[in-house]
């Protein structure tokens, strides 16, 4: 967590600095920290980008305090795209993964949600909070009513990711009507440990953060795990309902329409 005193504000990004400054966020973590890369990927000017980025609404959260003048101010990001927008693409992003078939014919208004990340000074603090905030406020202004995207595990070798797969499939698999499947080339069994001999806590200590915050907020995953070499991560796909959550959890969706 950062040091400072952050100031922090959530919006669209704008200009295109704005969208250089989420790119360069993305490498830190995605190419620095992960060991990702793509055929896009600029080393030069550190730059994590790919072909859909000019079709995605971009929210980035900022530290106001920071100097602007070379991006450092944009410390977390989402990429966001709407169902009506995906034609304009050809396809949501995580169709190069997942048979989508299901969502696509539900008839709700979907979002799909992608790269994702908070610069690592900022973890364990508010802002993860102040961004979800932000996602909050667009999934109201869009009515939207399916959240989904691809989440990552770190690494690619399943059986050290075993307990944490088959702790998501034995308990938070989607329900049919919702239930997105891995591509069958590339489809990975989660079903890895017999449901009896799961240990949760094992389990939940090897899963990512953001993974469990929309487990907690009422989330499921889709069936199969993929394997992405190119950014060294095992990813499941996640998906949330509003409609399913309990109060608690949907007053987080609806409590900043009053602010």
């Amino acid at each position: 967590m950062s040091t400072s005193d952050p100031k922090f504000e959530t919006r669209l990004a704008v200009t295109e600095a704005d969208l250089r400054a989420a790119q360069r966020l993305r490498y830190e973590v995605f190419v620095d920290e992960l060991g990702g890369d793509g055929p896009l990927v600029d080393h030069e000017e550190r730059l994590e980008r790919d072909e859909f980025d000019p079709f995605y609404d971009h929210l980035i959260l900022i530290d106001s305090s920071k100097d602007s003048e070379k991006g450092e101010h944009v410390v977390g990001v989402y990429r966001l795209l709407r169902g009506e927008k995906a034609a304009d693409v050809g396809q949501f992003y995580s169709e190069s993964e997942y048979d989508l078939s299901a969502l696509k014919s539900s008839g709700r208004k979907l979002l799909e949600l992608g790269r994702s990340c908070v610069h690592k000074d900022y973890r364990g603090g508010t802002a993860m909070f102040h961004l979800w905030n932000g996602l909050a406020s667009y999934v109201l202004d869009h009515n939207i009513e399916i959240l989904f995207g691809v989440a990552s595990f770190h690494g690619t070798n399943l059986e050290e990711l075993r307990q944490p797969l088959a702790y998501l499939h034995a308990n938070h698999l989607a329900p049919p009507e919702l239930r997105v499947r891995v591509l069958e080339d590339h489809f990975q069994s989660m079903d890895l440990v017999n449901v009896a001999e799961i240990d949760r806590r094992a389990a939940m200590i090897n899963t990512p953060a953001l993974i469990k915050a929309y487990l907690r907020l009422g989330g499921f995953v889709g069936e199969g795990a993929y394997i992405d070499h190119a950014f060294n991560t095992t990813d499941v796909c996640l998906l949330m309902d509003t409609e399913k959550m309990n109060a608690k959890h949907k007053s987080f969706y609806t409590k900043n329409r009053a602010t």
